[in-house]
């Protein structure tokens, strides 16, 4: 099992200490367990307040097993905790995330990747992009889950697509917090491999949706980019959690 990395509490959410080389490190001893799901989220704030906020969302998220820093108002206030020679100098931003640990997996066939959620058509592009980009990473595999309520039976089917391809990197693109909640009820029955819950890495990266310009996302102002694209589906979660988050960092 990989040692744990260090970690700081931000309103009750314990987010690693960490860096990309350090989480892919990480990731990397975890996908070779052979016994056991691994549980990973790259949290912003929306996660951190939702999961101070939600009861039942905090307890899923108590069964990851590594929490990295994605949005800015995260490593900042991590910085607060640490001395100036251990300071982040980055987030962990959960599509970068994916990319990097894709990249790093080049050339290695025992590390297979399986795309879990999105539409069939998101999950052609990925493939399409993993296959162009990083032609020695292996994706074992893709699965489009039914859209609305699972049928019986679903979560069967999903493990026997998982357990038959051999991956043991799992991208779980369900939206947040169903693919939360997805990764933490099943974690104890999911085949053997790391299990990541990865928002909306599948639409940037088939180039479904716009990434903020790196200038914003250094200063924590992705949310606000974002917000500018798509108003209607993310103003209240924006102006929600955001407020929520600034609340509990301030009452402590």
């Amino acid at each position: 099992m990989p040692a744990s990395l260090p970690f700081i509490p931000v309103i009750g959410l314990p987010v690693a200490v960490t860096d990309y080389e350090s989480a892919i490190q990480w990731i990397h001893k975890a996908a070779y367990y052979p016994s056991q799901a691994f549980a990973v989220e790259a949290a912003n704030t929306h996660v951190a307040a939702l999961a101070r906020h939600d009861k039942e969302f905090g307890e899923a998220m108590s069964k990851f097993d590594l929490i990295c820093p994605d949005g800015m108002p995260l490593v900042w206030s991590l910085n607060r905790e640490l001395a100036n020679d251990k300071k982040l100098t980055d987030r962990v931003y959960g599509p970068t995330l994916m990319l990097k640990t894709i990249e790093s997996t080049r050339g290695k066939s025992d590390y297979k990747h399986f795309l879990l959620g999105g539409q069939q058509s998101t999950l052609d592009k990925l493939e399409s992009r993993f296959a162009k980009d990083c032609p020695d990473s292996v994706i074992a595999g893709s699965y489009s889950p039914p859209f609305g309520e699972w049928p019986e039976g679903e979560f069967e089917k999903i493990c026997g697509l998982i357990k038959d391809s051999g991956a043991n990197l799992v991208w779980v693109g369900l939206g947040c917090p169903k693919q939360e909640h997805w990764i933490a009820k099943h974690k104890d029955h999911l085949p053997p491999a790391v299990y990541f819950g990865i928002g909306a890495a599948f639409a940037f990266h088939a180039g479904e949706v716009d990434q903020a310009p790196a200038i914003l996302q250094k200063y924590g102002l992705e949310w606000a980019y974002r917000l500018f694209k798509e108003p209607k589906r993310l103003w209240k979660r924006y102006f929600l959690y955001n407020s929520l988050f600034l609340y509990y960092s301030l009452r402590g």
